[in-house]
Formats: structure tokens, C-alpha cells, sequence
């Protein structure tokens, strides 16, 4: 029986492929036979990873990209379309986040966050639609978005409202992009423990915010896999505009304020 959950030979490109969750996506699609591209700036770790996932004789690309240029990001579409062939899956995961008090965000903090996370998002989303709707071939397009675009939390106001935003790019794209076989759904995680959080999430005050997650521990980013290969791949052929929560079970509690 065919597996619903293959990707095996399609074409991915994993934005922030560098680090934390974009590394965990992209090391589960080419796990699971995809080729994938390896987009962010920092073309060091890239490269690392590209070779981790020959070692398990996998496929992948590194390809520098900042996002937040259009030019950078036409540059990276066409070097993915050129060495691995028409892309099929759009993982869009670039994100950043600066916490501080709202009363003490400038203008500049404002602008790298939600140029980043939504201005960015939308860049790399319509230069892939462009090519899938080109091509005829239709593809999905994931973008991972954050329980706090339901849910609000202290020192976030600017990656709330980047997250918020995106989920709704996501409805509305899945919209307008359906009727070229297109599918854009979103994946929500709360807090998901990688190099970059671990210490915070272990500290006396992470380990307090615990009581707030019903299953009474923070995520893995393997805790993703699963929703991940289920927008990826042909077992979602029927969910476009859907955002799945991967949470815990915190956004139905409340983060707090």
C-alpha cells in the first residue's frame, strides 16, 4: 500500500534550515527521501548539515538567503529549481524574536521581527506559488507560525503580531493558491526546547511555566515530525488554510500575560 506520508523525490526548501527547528525539518524530509534545500545565511552550518545528510546518503542543497530581500530570495528559488529539479514543499520556518517590555521596542526591533517573520515568509510563499502554479505540478506550502498567534504572553508583542499575521497569510493564500493545487496550512508550536531555549526553559522560571502545559513538559523538536510529514505529503490532500497546534495542550489553558 502506498505510505500517505511519503516525500520520497519531491523537492523541499526549509528557510532557517541552519539551526533549531529548520534543522530538525529539513534532517525529517531528507529522512524520509526528500531532496532538500538548505536556505539561511549562515552557509557554515549549512554546509555541516548538508554533509550530515550525505552521510545517511541522503540529498540536500545548501543555499544562502535572507529572507527579508526579494533579490535574496528570487536568487535561492532558482538555485533550488536548477540543482534539484521543480519544488514541491515549501517549509517556511525563518523566525526571530527580540523579548523586551513593549514600552521599550524601537522602531528597528520592530521592523527585524516582523520583516523576518511575516514580511520574509511572504516573499519566499509567493516566489514558490509563482513556480508551482507555472509548473502545473501544484505543491505545499508550510509555514510555522506559534501558539502566541492565539495567545498572548509579556516581552513578545512584536512576534505575536508576526505570528498572528501569518496565520492569517496562511488562510488567505490558501485561498487564492487552491485552485493551482497549492495547499498552505500552518504548523503552531508552543514551547519546543532546542540549543537556543534550553537553558531559559530549565531554569527555575521555565520549570514554573510548566504548571501551564498540561502534558507537564516542554516539546522536542521531534514532537513536529508527524504534523510536519502530514502537510508535507499527499496525507493532507484534502487540508488547505488549517493550522495545526502542536502545543501540549497550552493554547487551551492560556500562556498568560
Amino acid at each position: 500500500m502506498t505510505d500517505l506520508f511519503s516525500v520520497e523525490g519531491k523537492v523541499a526548501l526549509v528557510t532557517g534550515a541552519s539551526s533549531g527547528l529548520g534543522r530538525r525539518f529539513a534532517l525529517t524530509l531528507a529522512r524520509n527521501g526528500a531532496k532538500v534545500a538548505l536556505a539561511a545565511r549562515s552557509m557554515d552550518k549549512l554546509k555541516a548539515l548538508a554533509e550530515e545528510i550525505a552521510g545517511f546518503d541522503g540529498r540536500a542543497l545548501p543555499v544562502a538567503l535572507d529572507v527579508t530581500d526579494a533579490a535574496s530570495v528570487t536568487e535561492a528559488v532558482e538555485a533550488t529549481e536548477t540543482e534539484l529539479g521543480a519544488i514541491g514543499i515549501l517549509v517556511n520556518n525563518s523566525g526571530v524574536a527580540r523579548p523586551k517590555p513593549a514600552l521599550e521596542y524601537d522602531e528597528a526591533d520592530w521592523d527585524y521581527i516582523v520583516d523576518t517573520n511575516l514580511k520574509g515568509a511572504w516573499l519566499v510563499a509567493q516566489a514558490v506559488a509563482k513556480l508551482m502554479a507555472r509548473h502545473g505540478h501544484g505543491g505545499s506550502i508550510v509555514n510555522i507560525a506559534s501558539m502566541l498567534a492565539f495567545r498572548t504572553m509579556g516581552q513578545s508583542a512584536p512576534y505575536a503580531a508576526s505570528k498572528a499575521g501569518l496565520v492569517h497569510l496562511t488562510r488567505s493564500l490558501a485561498g487564492e493558491l487552491g485552485r493551482f493545487n497549492i495547499r498552505v496550512n500552518a504548523i503552531a508550536p508552543g514551547y519546543i526546547e532546542t540549543e537556543m531555549n534550553a537553558d531559559y526553559l530549565n531554569s527555575e522560571i521555565g520549570q514554573a511555566m510548566l504548571k501551564r502545559v498540561p502534558q507537564r513538559r516542554y516539546g522536542k523538536p521531534e514532537d513536529l515530525d508527524g504534523a510536519l510529514l502530514l502537510l508535507a505529503s499527499s496525507a493532507s490532500s484534502f487540508m488547505t488554510g488549517a493550522v495545526i497546534s502542536v502545543d501540549g495542550g497550552q493554547s487551551v489553558t492560556g500562556v498568560g500575560a
